[in-house]
């Protein structure tokens, strides 16, 4: 049973993989920041997802932290 579950795995990531591939983040002409990581990530994470609308996106803003009061 594990080995199935591990074959299933592996399968769903390159899946995945191959979907990141289709976006163009493997590029050698793309600048590596924490959102293209992390799109890149989420996107072979999410694996067969992406071919039924999913597109998964990282927002890695830093929020602004208010200022203690004086």
């Amino acid at each position: 049973m594990r080995g199935l579950i591990g074959l299933l795995l592996v399968v769903w990531l390159v899946i995945g993989a191959a979907a990141a591939w289709q976006r163009g983040y493997f590029g050698d002409d793309q600048e590596v920041s924490c959102s293209s990581f992390g799109d890149t990530a989420l996107t072979i994470v999410a694996g067969p997802l992406n071919y039924v609308g999913a597109n998964p996106k990282v927002d890695c803003e830093v929020p602004e932290v208010p200022e203690p009061s004086r």
